[in-house]
């Protein structure tokens, strides 16, 4: 017989929940295509990063 997997609650802080990937298109001044700035930020900093 099978074991049931039992999930275990977690703080926000201490694990991966804490941090957003977030991505941005971009043009690019050389080319003039559009580029993908992807970066992982934490939860708090997600409308800074959109608004630079």
């Amino acid at each position: 017989m099978a074991k049931k997997v039992v999930a275990t609650l977690r703080e926000g802080k201490n694990d991966g929940r804490a941090y957003t990937k977030v991505i941005k298109m971009v043009k690019s001044p050389k080319t003039g295509a559009y580029i993908f700035d992807e970066q992982m930020v934490p939860n708090e900093a997600v409308k800074d990063f959109f608004k630079n």
